[in-house]
């Protein structure tokens, strides 16, 4: 008979580095492992003595923003220091609920990408543009017209010429829907 599962939330201790290695739905912080999802603890054995200490979640489950994932988002809100954002997809695949994130105006930029730190489903998370094929794919200008890209950090109101300082995605060819 298996033993009983044992679950686990994000930011719950699991055990130190020394006892295990971190393996998918972790990470280390101040010599232990640290679960970044909830779901199922699972240990499995490896070659080198230690074994791989990992969290999986139940393919029903909600699907979760990953340290890395790119995501599509929709702007709610925008003052000088930071937009707040809703996240709507993580790659192509929809989420079954938005989660709230922040892009602070220092993480909009094109290079020098920032480790960043994930919190659980009740938190913000922070994105960052740091790619080219990250920031601004659609935005409409104050007339309700979709603006147009003129420049990577430049977009432009077809009826009323106004510029608006951007920093605009170079999406992929592949992503184009024709």
């Amino acid at each position: 008979m298996a033993p009983p599962a044992r679950y686990c939330v994000p930011g719950e201790r699991l055990c130190s580095v020394d006892e295990a290695t971190a393996g998918g739905g972790t990470y280390t912080r101040h010599g232990f492992i640290f679960s970044s999802l909830a779901g199922c603890l699972e240990k499995r054995s490896e070659d080198n003595g230690l074994p791989v200490v990992s969290v999986v979640r139940d393919a029903e489950s909600q699907l979760l923003p990953d340290v890395g994932a790119v995501v599509t988002c929709k702007v709610c809100s925008i003052n000088s220091r930071f937009a707040k954002v809703h996240i709507l997809y993580v790659g192509s695949t929809p989420l079954k609920s938005t989660f709230r994130g922040t892009i602070r105006r220092e993480d909009i930029r094109a290079t020098e990408k920032d480790k960043i730190s994930l919190g659980d489903a009740q938190s913000n998370y922070l994105l960052s543009t740091a790619e080219n094929e990250l920031g601004v794919v659609v935005a409409r200008s104050e007339a309700g017209v979709h603006m147009v890209p003129i420049s990577w950090c430049e977009m432009q109101c077809p009826r009323t010429h106004t510029k608006d300082f951007r920093k605009v995605a170079r999406v992929q060819p592949q992503f184009l829907q024709t």
